[in-house]
């Protein structure tokens, strides 16, 4: 008679045949070569994504802190009237009695916050619903927003090429890139907490920041109440660095509707739309506007105009620095701080994101509800963004939940 084999395995497979396996394979319980587990697959691919998002952030930590073409460059924004306080490679010129200083273009300060402001806000980039109790969202995510590269504030308020000549960033980028790493994390009873970090390519700025919100209606998935959308509210915050002339924070709060279709037992396309309004806190410090030329140096600075001090004034003490030789003491006069800028902006929020298993895609569109200058408060600040554009951003995001 011949070998009889086990029920249903060949024989060319039982646990005793090493032909067609190698010496080290684990084998299943039937004697087969055992396969990798869906949890096992999974294990693997969070690694993967892990050492992506790590190395990316080492990598751009790495890198050289210099002056990018789309860093701020406040101290070219002076006003149209004193103009001629500075040549165009920031040297003090016209020094003299009738020397007029550096004045800050305030309004131009503003409209550049305002577009910069946009492009770090945050995104709202997530449907009403939470990743279910206890559960993370890891994700990569890319934000491109326009602006009004073509006005003069970007122009004269950026870096550009080092090597220009006339003072000005002559081609300043049509779009600006803010890539982040992003991680969520849901408590149940609907609440969820974020945090952020990104970078914007061209410019020696980082973004961090948290974002928190809850889901009022979501779960509902049968009778009547299945017909219910998720609705949740939310709030955020940015916060830049990476400039020593600019402090810029944007806080949100926003309010989105979804409502999740599945489309096949493993695959779920969950479409939105919100509404987002921002609250943008920018400041500048101590700006030098004519950096070429050191104060202290022109001067030929010899102590401060006050009592005890050398050498010795007849009368009245000014406080003012005390200048020898042919020295002047009109640079010291440049050094200023620009108005702060409060704004507010009001945008929609159109996504939508699809599911497969752990894996999610997603993308999404924001854009200003009204204009601007419609969105301020004040009237100065409206009137310092009168004429400005509405802006757009476009989102998307790749990540893995679990």
């Amino acid at each position: 008679m011949g070998q009889k084999t086990g029920l249903g395995v060949p024989p060319q497979t039982k646990k005793n045949d090493k032909r067609l396996r190698p010496a080290d394979a684990p084998l299943d319980a039937d004697g087969l070569p055992r396969l990798a587990s869906q949890t096992e697959l999974f294990v693997r691919i969070k690694g993967c994504l892990a050492t992506l998002i790590l190395s990316s952030v080492f990598a751009a930590v790495a890198t050289p802190t210099r002056a990018a073409p789309m860093d701020p460059a406040l101290e070219r924004l002076v006003t149209v009237e004193t103009a001629g306080c500075r040549d165009s490679a920031g040297a003090i010129q016209g020094a003299g009695p009738a020397y007029e200083p550096c004045a800050s273009d305030n309004a131009a300060f503003k409209r550049l916050v305002n577009q910069y402001a946009f492009a770090f806000a945050p995104t709202a980039m997530h449907s009403a619903r939470t990743t279910g109790f206890g559960g993370f969202h890891v994700s990569l995510e890319a934000a491109y927003t326009s602006i009004d590269s073509g006005k003069d504030y970007w122009k004269r308020g950026t870096q550009g090429d080092s090597n220009s000549v006339t003072g000005q960033n002559a081609s300043p980028a049509g779009i600006l890139q803010l890539y982040s790493v992003k991680l969520r994390k849901s408590f149940g009873f609907g609440l969820e907490v974020a945090g952020s970090f990104g970078t914007m390519p061209k410019t020696s700025l980082w973004a961090t920041g948290a974002d928190v919100r809850l889901s009022l209606l979501e779960g509902f998935r049968k009778s009547i109440p299945g017909m219910i959308p998720d609705i949740a509210v939310g709030g955020g915050v940015r916060t830049i660095t990476g400039t020593p002339q600019l402090q810029l924070t944007v806080s949100s709060l926003d309010v989105q509707i979804s409502k999740p279709i599945p489309i096949e037992s493993a695959v779920v396309v969950t479409p939105w739309i919100g509404y987002q309004y921002l609250w943008i806190f920018g400041d500048s410090n101590v700006v030098d506007f004519t950096p070429k030329t050191d104060a202290f140096d022109s001067c030929k600075y010899a102590g401060v105009n006050a009592p005890g001090q050398t050498p010795q004034v007849s009368s009245g003490y000014s406080g003012q620095p005390i200048c020898t030789g042919t020295g002047q003491v009109w640079d010291f006069n440049n050094n200023r701080i620009f108005e702060p800028a409060r704004l507010r902006r009001q945008r929609l929020l159109l996504g939508a994101s699809v599911r497969y298993e752990t894996f999610m895609f997603g993308a999404q569109l924001i854009a200003d509800l009204v204009s601007p200058s419609d969105a301020q408060s004040g009237s100065a600040s409206k009137r310092a963004l009168a004429g400005e554009n509405r802006q757009y951003s476009g989102v998307f995001e790749l990540g893995v939940m679990f």
